[in-house]
């Protein structure tokens, strides 16, 4: 749970800090503001992935499931700046048991929803993927630019970073991991 008044005292110091006055008019109701938007940001640490995808329907479906292009937002836990990006699922059921495809895009906002780095998030995912559906394999790749490369450090914006992980009969089939990367490159 966020501690709104904690927040909005540490936001006014941070204000003083840098030499700012937090009494100025425009930055009046800022650590107000502040404290609401992380408290939205930082959601995810008080739910868990695995919630969103109990929700399972019986097909006769044992074949690949690809959910891509799902848009995310998370916050780079070392210097507390955005990064984003895109999110690809793929999942291969067991037994039939399938997942609401908005289901998967409401697992990425739980985890996107926390500080962290892209390599855990997506470790995450794809653990909550096989755990939960129990499925046959799961692949989850993210691509990101992150904001503490593009406008600090190194200054290079643009840039992406890419992330991979692979369970179950992903990780053993080189050729089934190609299917996947292949898909997400079409139609772009």
């Amino acid at each position: 749970m966020v501690d709104r008044d904690k927040l909005q005292q540490a936001v006014t110091m941070i204000l003083e800090a840098v030499g700012e006055d937090p009494n100025r008019e425009g930055l009046n109701d800022t650590p107000q503001r502040v404290a609401k938007m992380y408290e939205e940001m930082f959601s995810g640490l008080s739910e868990d992935p695995k919630e969103h995808l109990k929700t399972v329907f019986s097909e006769e479906h044992e074949e690949l499931v690809l959910v891509k292009d799902i848009p995310f937002y998370s916050m780079c836990e070392h210097h507390l700046v955005p990064f984003f990006g895109k999110a690809h699922i793929a999942y291969i059921p067991k037994n039939g048991n399938v997942t609401g495809l908005s289901k998967l895009a409401r697992a990425v906002d739980v985890v996107a929803r926390r500080p962290q780095v892209q390599e855990r998030m997506t470790t995450t995912l794809v653990e909550a993927l096989m755990e939960t559906l129990e499925a046959q394999g799961a692949m989850v790749v993210l691509s990101a630019e992150h904001l503490c490369m593009a406008m600090r450090g190194i200054k290079r914006p643009g840039s992406k970073t890419v992330t991979t992980a692979s369970r179950g009969s992903f990780a053993e089939d080189a050729s089934a991991r190609s299917e996947v990367l292949s898909l997400i490159e079409s139609e772009r």
